[in-house]
């Protein structure tokens, strides 16, 4: 625990820096792309019929009209990135829900499609949304990944999560994904691990379910990440979050998928070569769309408007819905590029290097030192390969880092007030006074 302990220390000092985007005081176009460069676009949906207290991400309760408001401007800002000079390979799309709307967004990813030579398109759904007709209505449109936000198949923990009644029960949820197993190319199932009151027993349960019952192609599982905002919500509505039973979930996880399962990344495990949903992997640059959405562009980290007001008026007027930016140093990038291409398990090595002109291993020595003396990195000589130990690091090195993109969503989510539900606004301005201490 001593060195999860330090890393963890370290991580929360470096993750605040990197996620401390500074405000643009003026509006801007779309940055320009090269259309030779096929890039994955991210699209965010900020919409969900019900906000579950562990969830950190940029979502507001969902209302049909303004949603189709908000699809319409999503659209035209696909357009605005076309006319910038962006093409996309490949579509990843998230939320909030991006299904509560499915006939928007089928039309906006036949937009994109029309546009883009777009591979593959990847979008997250909830459990209630898989019916039969709607998920035709996907794969017509082009969807190759499902990405279906389970977190849990007990009952209990389903209705402490606020899970229950909206999105079914274990059983429903499990009819639901044995039905629509096949219909995609890539059926993904998400599962979150170490939630308050979650024994060793029931995380097992869910593993066997989805592999050896349903066969579902890929499994994600997820440690609980808390950002502050969550934590003091889950704190009150289903009990305290700490990380000390975090490894023990994790290697029990390791050792309870069947074979068939290989990894992906850290914690995505496939039956076949398949889409993941941690797209920041094989993409160093990608271009996120929609209010919230983040973009990472040679080596400058963007965030549009959280407020879907503005982010519509911004848009509308043809200018891009970015408001906040950060500018990566060189080491600050090979940093970021060392999570992120390692979390994906083996970093070709003559690839790093010539990216960086033979500056990535001499720069970034104290990083490699440190890994390769607690047994995290291995290198064959071609490649530098993550090792199980190493498997479990990183899984720890992205909780910290999505638990600060999140605290900065938190901050930018208080800016929103007038825009949220009464339930978040308490947790937010607790959270606001901690990440203010915190910053110190």
């Amino acid at each position: 625990m001593l060195i999860e302990r330090a890393m963890t220390a370290v991580l929360r000092r470096l993750d605040r820096k990197y996620t401390r985007l500074e405000q643009i005081g003026h509006v801007i176009d779309i940055p320009k792309g090269d259309p030779e460069k096929h890039l994955m676009l991210y699209l965010h949906v900020p919409f969900c019929v019900v906000l579950c207290p562990f969830c950190s991400f940029h979502r507001v309760r969902y209302k049909k009209d303004r949603a189709k408001q908000y699809f319409s401007t999503l659209r035209k800002e696909i357009r605005l990135a076309h006319d910038a000079g962006f093409r996309f390979g490949e579509i990843y799309v998230g939320g909030g829900t991006p299904t509560c709307n499915v006939a928007e967004l089928a039309e906006t990813l036949e937009l994109a499609q029309r546009l883009n030579p777009i591979r593959q398109v990847s979008i997250e759904t909830n459990p209630d949304d898989l019916v039969m007709d709607e998920l035709k209505i996907l794969r017509d449109a082009g969807v190759n990944r499902l990405s279906v936000g389970v977190q849990s198949l007990e009952d209990k923990l389903l209705h402490e999560m606020e899970r229950q009644e909206k999105y079914g029960n274990s059983a429903e949820i499990r009819e639901r994904l044995a039905m629509t197993q096949g219909i995609f190319d890539t059926l993904n199932v998400d599962l979150i691990f170490n939630l308050p009151h979650q024994s060793l027993d029931s995380v097992m349960r869910d593993v066997d379910i989805l592999t050896r019952e349903i066969e579902v192609d890929q499994i994600s599982c997820y440690p609980l990440m808390g950002a502050t905002t969550t934590t003091l919500r889950m704190k009150r509505e289903m009990g305290n979050v700490t990380y000390n039973r975090e490894r023990v979930f994790y290697e029990a996880i390791l050792d309870r998928l069947p074979e068939t399962y290989q990894p992906s990344s850290a914690w995505c495990f496939s039956k076949h070569q398949s889409l993941i949903d941690e797209y920041i992997i094989e993409h160093e640059d990608y271009v996120g769309l929609g209010s919230g959405a983040m973009s990472y562009l040679g080596g400058t980290l963007y965030a549009a408007s959280f407020s879907i007001n503005r982010y519509i008026r911004l848009v509308e007027a043809g200018h891009s819905g970015i408001t906040r930016m950060s500018r990566f140093s060189d080491k600050d990038q090979m940093r970021y590029n060392f999570l992120m291409t390692f979390f994906g398990l083996k970093v070709n090595k003559a690839q790093m290097e010539k990216r960086w002109d033979g500056r990535f291993e001499k720069t970034l020595w104290q990083e490699f030192a440190a890994f390769k003396l607690v047994g995290a990195i291995r290198d064959d000589g071609e490649n530098w390969i993550l090792t199980r130990k190493g498997m479990y690091y990183w899984v720890l090195m992205m909780r910290e880092f999505f638990i600060a993109v999140s605290n900065f969503r938190d901050l930018m989510r208080l800016g929103i007030k007038s825009e949220l539900d009464p339930e978040d606004l308490e947790e937010l301005s607790k959270s606001a006074t901690l990440l203010a201490k915190a910053g110190k």
